[in-house]
């Protein structure tokens, strides 16, 4: 089947809107999950995926798969991250990408700590 560079373009934005979902998902997620235990879990999966991305050459399957519909399509895929290309292109132009991945660490750490403090409010209030 083939679908053309339209398509295929089309595909590469449906694939970015699911990435900023899924990072504003990974930013503000601590705020749907209050007493959603199955979301929590999913929540703090999705904060130490995030936290592994940055932090290592794991590649993101979600900008891979943009970067492949876009080359499919004709188009020139940016090169590296995401988050590096679109935050820092964007959003904090001129701004190291150590920086970038400081702050991205940074806040899924603070999304931890949300759960750890209600975690610890939890455990206090049964004992």
């Amino acid at each position: 089947m083939n679908i053309g560079a339209e398509g295929l373009q089309l595909l590469a934005a449906i694939v970015l809107i699911l990435h900023l979902a899924w990072i504003f998902w990974v930013i503000f997620g601590a705020l749907w999950t209050r007493n959603r235990p199955a979301l929590t879990a999913f929540h703090i999966g999705s904060l130490i995926w995030g936290i592994v991305v940055e932090v290592t050459l794991l590649p993101c399957p979600l900008t891979d798969a943009e970067q492949l519909l876009e080359a499919s399509a004709g188009a020139n895929p940016y090169p590296g991250s995401f988050v590096v290309h679109y935050l820092d292109r964007l959003v904090y132009p001129d701004v190291p990408e150590s920086l970038l991945v400081y702050c991205g660490v940074g806040v899924c750490a603070f999304n931890l700590l949300i759960y750890l403090r209600r975690y610890w409010i939890h455990h206090n209030a049964h004992n």
